[in-house]
Formats: structure tokens, C-alpha cells, sequence
């Protein structure tokens, strides 16, 4: 992949300082010209309410945003294809000859179109069609149609193309651009976009986008954007789609700058607020840690003392701790939570499930009680007298630790001096319910560790968490045995069935995990609730449990303190389980259609086993139909046990809006970059951001407004 561009790659020499230089010159005229790109998509013609609604959900708010909402992908409608040469899975535009069409009927009734040209034949296949639609492919009639080439029944075809009826004897005019192909939804095509754009462009002209960081292309901004819309027919696709044209690169550093700066500057911003300094007190510690059965590892501890030192700071921790399933985060949270308590402060810590709140709350009490701490607990499901105590117990400050789900930022929950806030599996909330719960410090802004078991490479978490502290628990516990995961297709269930069986009698305890609660017509998985049936009816002596997410909260707890104490010897569950459940004597656990499921998800449910002194053994019992990537994420599976290795293996397969979480949570997502293309570009683009943000803030200012803008705010949490 090409370098970066020459104008913006080494900020240590005189060559940065005319950057800035020239960039602020230009700063006042930037701010001119940006104003009409700020324009309500409304301004364009065919624009109402609705559509503008519409256009809100791709987040295209002004005709800016238009112009950086960039193709994903092209296809080449410019050059007609001799029919003769075509060969299958060619996605392509031919023109020919109506030759013959006929209703088919087989398993399915569809419309057969035969086309010819002077080198060959192919068949158009509609399954919905019309009686116009019929009427109008006739014989003689000239047409042109593109779409991919497919192997059919007949020989090559072409399923549902886009096709045109050709008239009159002057030849139909070629597209002379390529066509763009963008992400979109419902109730835009492709078409619609595609024109909103081509209007946006007319109507702002080739002022309307200043250059806020100069390039070594002597094109505008406008011209490139232009460009990468709609690209000339001779431009070089490969290099389009793989982000390596030089003016794709010049977008990509700007928009990663941009997304640097924003993050340092909310660093900045926090070091300029307040927070509660919560003094080093080791003695109340140490009674704690020598009470414990075990020895903390020392990762555990250096991140220990790496907590204690931010929180004992008279400005907000914000830190992010990864450490790999079973890595002792909680114990680690528990330290941190003592030296705020040791402080007469508050500790709020939020769980994303009633099932992993009820853990933590019964970890804490046992660790805590002892040492006359009170602790609270927050569900959505409570209610009546047991409600109020709670929140009353919160409000007067009673209640040391608090621990709940999103119960906790709900309007009717005051705390009375809340100063250290900890987010369990953090990717598993939304930014506003992070923010809402980081509100609840009325005195203060309170300090914030945020938790994930989802290990995220290094690299990447360094420059999407650019503005969080970053530590990592890299050592499971002594006596760890690594479990071992075996992939056996669904024919060879009742051999899996008959091992679990034997495992129960000799005293083990397994999970059999399904993806969905009900049985479903239009998915293979089976459901958890028609498998306990089967299992019990094939297992009839054992005794068997089932828990997922519709359950009462009651009900869920009861089954789960009989498994804890081991009168259920197999849980059947969904993915309810994922994060938290610790039971040392589970042993065996069985995954039904694991290929439904992501890396990072299969490796938190094996977490569940393997907490013991005994092999475990982790089962993925696949459906009938797995694909190539289905397979390579199994194997994964099946060759390392290192979360941060599966983490690598995830963000080659799903991308980093997968592995970060921020497809679902609302965080802020990249434009043009990708921080999985192009993360050898990041150690420069931070230095860069480092050096732009201290010698010029209004260009760093104008940079972030551009390509983050409002999603900013979101990064506070």
C-alpha cells in the first residue's frame, strides 16, 4: 500500500511548520467556504420531511455529508461485453436481440428472456415479474442489462438484471463514469442516491470544500471527492477498492487526523476538570488481599497500582482494562472500589445482565460484608418496598458500592458523593447510558474504569481509545489448564450427548449452549427450550436446567444458585451466560451452531469452563451448511485459547466496528478510513495530531468539526 502523501508525513522538520503555516493563512476563507457545505440536504430538489428522515439514519444531515458519504464499491457500465466472452460470476453490460421468452414452470414459476448478439446467446431469468413486464420482452426487441453472470439451468444467466429497452436507430449513449454503489437504506435506492449527490456537487461548485491540510495532488478537494464518486472509466477500480488511490489516502489522513484530534483533545479537556482525589490506603487493602485464597498475579497488580495512582489524582481516571476471559478483572475492580470507599466516597458499578449484576453483587458481598461495607443492588426488574430501600440506601450514602444493570442511571437514582464509576463489559452499552451514569456525580466528575473481556488488539485499542488511559491483565491465574476445543458436525450429536452423559456421572457439571429461545421457521438453530426437552428426555436421570433471557429474575437466579451449588448437572442456556457465570466444577461445554455467532462471543462462552483444576472441554457442534469463513472462525476456535489472538483473527474477518462494538453502541465511525486498512498509517497520524493541536487549535478545530462533528460528544464516556 503507497506511503502517505509527501505534504503531511514528518511532523519533526520545517516541512510541518509550513504546513500549519499555510493552512492557517487560508483559515478565515475555509471558514467562508464551509458554510454553504453546511446546507440541509432539504436545499435539494425532491427532498421532503420524510426522505430527509430517511437520509438522517445514514447520518446525512447537510450536503456535506453528501460528499463524504463515499461508494463502497463501483461496476463498470461504460463498456459493452460481447456476449460470446462472457464467463460465469462476470458481473457485466451486454446488449442484444430478444430471441425468445416463455413462463417457466418448475419448483418455481419464473420468466425466461433469451438474448443474442452477433458472438452468442445467454438467458435473463426473472422470478417476479409482471404482465407488462412479460409483454414488453418480445421478440426483435433490442435491450441492454447488467447483472452477474451465473450458471442456471439453461447454460449462463443473469437473475434479475437492471436492463433497459432499447428504440429508434441512433445508438443508445454509454455511462462514461463508473457507477458508485454506496451503503444505504430503506426507501433509498441506489439511483436516489446517487442523484442527491450529483445535485449536491452542482449546487455548492468547486468552492464550497477548502483544503485544510495541503495535498501533493494540485486538484481541490472538490475534484477529488468528484472524482471518487464518479470516477472516468479508465480509473484503476482495484486501487479505488482497496483505498490506495492517492486521493483516497489524502481523505484517509485528514479523517484519521481528525478523529486524533478530537480524542487528545477530550484528554485535554479532562485533565482541566475535577474529580474526587481519593488517597493511596494501602492498609485497608492489604487485610483484603491477605484474606484472599489465592495470590494475585502480577499483572493483576500492576494494574492494580496503575488504577490507584490515576484515582488518588484530582482529575478523572479514565481508563480502559482489558484482561482475557478469567483474568481476574472483578478482584481488580474490588481494589479500586476499596480506595474509594476508604475515602468516604461512592462506587457505582454497572452490568449489562441481571445474571452477571447477581455475581458481582454476591462476589462483593462475600469480599466486602466482612469488612462493613454496604452494598446495594439496582435491577429494572425491582419493585415496591424492596425498590425504595434501595434507592434510598444510595441516596443517604449508606450504600458504599452500588451494583446494577442500566437501573443505575434511570432519573429517580441520586447518589450522595459518587466518585468512582465501573463499567463491566462496557461494549455491551450504549454511548447515552455510559454518559447518563457518568452524570449521576453531582459534586464532581467522577473517576471511570471501564472493563471489556473482549480483548482488542493493542494497536487498534491504542488509536480507537486514543483518549483513555490503557491497561492490560496479559496472565491468567497459576493452575489454569488450557481448554480444549474440538468442531464436530451436528450428525455426530448423539456421541456428544453420551459424552456429556458420562462426564455428569463422574461428577462434572456441562453447558449446552443454543443461539435463540423458540424455535424458529426461518433459522436452522435449535432452540434452547426444545432442546432441554430432548436432552431430559434422552437423559432422563440427569438433572437439567434452563435459563435465558425471558425468564423472571427470580427464576433465573434460582436455577443458576442450584447450578452454582451443583444439583443441576447440565444447564441448557442461550448466550445469556456469555459474560460473568463462574462455576469451577463446569467442565464441559457444547455450542450448538457456533458459525451464528462472532469470535469474540464464542470465546467469552468458553470462558465459562476451564475456572477448575480439571481439563475442560469446549464442543462446537456446527449446522449443515458452513461456510469458508464459518470454518476459519471455528478453527481459530479450535487452534488458541489466546483471547488477543482471536481478537487479531476477528478484525481480519469482521472489521473493527465488529470487534469494538460500535456497529450497535453509537460511537463515532470512520467515513472514508478504516482502522483496519489503514492502521500503519496511525503512529504518524498521532504524532501529526500531537504537534497540530499545539501549534494551531482553530485548524484542529475546523478538522474535527468536518469529519467527526457532532458524534464528539459521544467520546466523553
Amino acid at each position: 500500500m503507497p506511503k502517505l502523501l509527501p505534504r503531511v508525513r514528518n511532523i519533526n522538520s520545517d516541512h510541518h511548520s509550513s504546513i500549519v503555516m499555510t493552512t492557517i493563512a487560508n483559515h478565515n476563507t475555509a471558514d467562508q467556504q464551509t458554510q454553504g457545505s453546511l446546507q440541509p440536504v432539504s436545499v435539494l430538489k425532491g427532498v421532503g420531511s420524510q426522505l430527509a428522515e430517511r437520509l438522517a439514519k445514514l447520518g446525512l444531515l447537510t450536503l456535506q455529508d453528501l460528499l463524504f458519504h463515499l461508494p463502497h464499491r463501483y461496476v463498470d457500465k461504460t463498456r459493452i461485453s460481447p456476449i460470446g466472452s462472457l464467463n460465469a460470476f462476470n458481473t457485466v453490460l451486454i446488449e442484444g436481440e430478444i430471441c425468445g421468452a416463455d413462463v417457466i414452470y418448475g419448483r418455481r414459476r419464473s420468466l425466461l428472456c433469451r438474448v443474442q448478439d452477433q458472438s452468442g446467446s445467454i438467458c435473463l431469468r426473472f422470478y417476479h415479474f409482471s404482465g407488462a413486464q412479460k409483454q414488453a420482452l418480445v421478440n426483435g426487441t433490442m435491450i441492454r442489462c447488467f447483472g452477474e453472470v451465473r450458471p442456471g439451468a439453461s447454460g449462463l444467466e443473469i437473475y434479475h438484471p437492471e436492463y433497459q429497452l432499447l428504440s429508434g436507430d441512433q445508438p443508445q449513449a454509454l455511462e462514461q463514469t463508473l457507477t458508485p454503489t454506496y451503503f444505504t437504506t430503506e426507501g433509498i435506492s441506489q439511483p436516489r442516491l446517487r442523484g442527491l449527490i450529483a445535485q449536491a456537487f452542482t449546487r455548492l461548485g468547486d468552492k464550497a470544500l477548502p483544503d485544510l491540510l495541503p495535498q501533493s495532488e494540485h486538484t481541490s478537494l472538490y475534484e477529488r471527492l468528484q472524482f471518487l464518486h464518479f470516477p472516468p472509466k479508465e480509473a484503476d477500480i482495484e486501487a479505488l477498492l482497496a483505498g490506495e488511490h492517492p486521493y483516497q489516502l489524502g481523505l484517509i489522513t485528514e479523517e484519521l487526523m481528525a478523529y486524533q484530534l478530537s480524542l487528545l483533545r477530550l484528554r485535554l479537556q479532562r485533565q482541566r476538570q475535577q474529580s474526587f482525589a481519593l488517597p493511596v490506603e494501602n492498609a485497608s487493602k492489604q487485610p483484603f488481599i491477605e484474606s484472599l485464597p489465592f495470590t494475585l498475579t502480577r499483572a493483576q497488580q500492576r494494574v492494580s497500582e496503575e488504577i490507584s495512582h490515576d484515582l488518588a489524582q484530582s482529575t478523572p481516571m479514565m481508563r480502559l482494562l482489558q484482561g482475557d476471559v478469567g483474568a481476574g478483572k472483578t478482584l481488580v475492580a474490588a481494589l479500586a472500589a476499596l480506595q474509594a470507599v476508604a475515602a468516604d466516597r461512592q462506587v457505582a458499578l454497572m452490568a449489562p445482565t441481571d445474571i452477571l449484576v447477581e455475581q458481582h453483587r454476591n462476589r462483593f458481598c462475600h469480599w466486602f460484608e466482612p469488612l462493613g461495607i454496604g452494598i446495594a443492588w439496582l435491577s429494572g426488574k425491582q419493585k415496591g418496598a424492596e425498590r425504595r430501600q434501595q434507592l434510598s440506601a444510595i441516596a443517604e450514602g449508606s450504600a458504599q458500592v452500588v451494583i446494577g444493570t442500566h437501573a443505575l442511571f434511570q432519573n429517580n437514582v441520586s447518589f450522595d458523593r459518587l466518585a468512582l464509576v465501573i463499567i463491566d463489559e462496557q461494549h455491551r452499552f450504549g454511548v447515552h447510558q455510559r454518559l447518563s451514569l457518568r452524570n449521576k456525580g453531582t459534586l464532581a466528575i467522577p473517576h471511570q474504569l471501564i472493563m471489556t473481556a473482549t480483548p482488542i488488539p493493542r494497536t487498534l485499542a491504542m488509536s480507537a481509545y486514543a483518549d483513555l488511559d490503557y491497561s492490560v491483565i496479559d496472565e491468567l491465574p497459576a493452575g489454569r489448564i488450557p481448554i480444549e476445543t474440538v468442531i464436530i458436525g451436528r450428525q455426530r450429536r448423539p456421541k456428544v450427548i453420551e459424552r456429556i452423559y458420562h462426564a455428569c456421572k463422574q461428577g462434572r457439571q456441562a453447558y449446552w449452549v443454543c443461539t435463540l429461545i423458540e424455535q424458529s421457521e426461518t433459522l436452522s438453530a435449535e432452540a434452547a427450550e426444545d432442546t432441554a426437552q430432548q436432552l431430559q428426555e434422552q437423559l432422563p436421570d440427569l438433572a437439567i436446567g434452563l435459563v435465558h433471557g425471558r425468564l423472571k429474575p427470580s427464576e433465573k437466579e434460582s436455577i443458576m444458585a442450584a447450578f452454582v451449588a451443583g444439583d443441576i448437572q447440565l444447564l441448557v442456556a442461550t448466550t445469556v451466560i456469555e459474560v460473568g457465570v463462574d462455576v469451577a466444577n463446569a467442565s464441559l461445554m457444547v455450542i450448538e451452531n457456533p458459525e451464528r455467532l462472532g469470535l469474540a462471543q464464542l470465546h467469552q462462552l468458553r470462558g465459562r469452563v476451564g475456572r477448575g483444576t480439571v481439563a475442560s472441554h469446549c464442543v462446537l457442534l456446527y449446522g449443515d451448511n458452513l461456510s469458508q469463513q464459518g470454518r476459519r472462525r471455528l478453527n481459530a476456535m479450535r487452534e488458541t485459547n489466546d483471547g488477543f489472538r482471536i481478537a487479531e483473527i476477528d478484525l481480519e474477518l469482521r472489521g473493527p466496528g465488529e470487534v469494538l462494538g460500535t456497529r450497535q453502541t453509537g460511537e463515532v465511525s470512520l467515513k472514508v478510513a478504516d482502522l483496519q486498512r489503514d492502521l500503519h498509517l496511525m503512529p504518524s497520524v498521532q504524532q501529526q495530531a500531537k504537534a497540530l493541536l499545539m501549534d494551531s487549535p482553530p485548524l484542529a478545530e475546523q478538522l474535527i468539526q468536518r469529519w467527526v462533528g457532532r458524534d464528539e460528544r459521544f467520546a466523553q464516556v
